[in-house]
C-alpha cells in the first residue's frame, strides 16, 4: 500500500513538473492550454480513464492553478 502511495506522488510530480514547464514556455496561453489539454487527455486515454470534455477543461485548470 504504501509503494502505490510513492506511486501516486511520483505522478503527480511528474504531471506538476510538466505544466509548469509549459506553463513557462514561451508560447501563446492558448496553445499551451491546448498542449496541457491533449497531454491530460493522452494520459487519460493511456490509463483507461474515463472523464467528460468539462472533467478534463477543470483539470486542466487545477494543474495550471496548481503551477502557479
Amino acid at each position: 500500500m504504501k509503494g502505490l502511495g510513492y506511486i501516486g506522488a511520483f505522478v503527480g510530480g511528474a504531471l506538476a513538473g510538466a505544466v509548469a514547464g509549459l506553463l513557462l514556455a514561451p508560447e501563446s496561453g492558448k496553445d499551451t492550454r491546448a498542449k496541457i489539454s491533449d497531454t491530460v487527455e493522452d494520459f487519460l486515454k493511456k490509463h483507461n480513464i474515463k472523464l467528460n470534455r468539462k472533467e478534463v477543461g477543470d483539470l486542466v485548470d487545477e494543474l495550471e492553478d496548481a503551477a502557479d
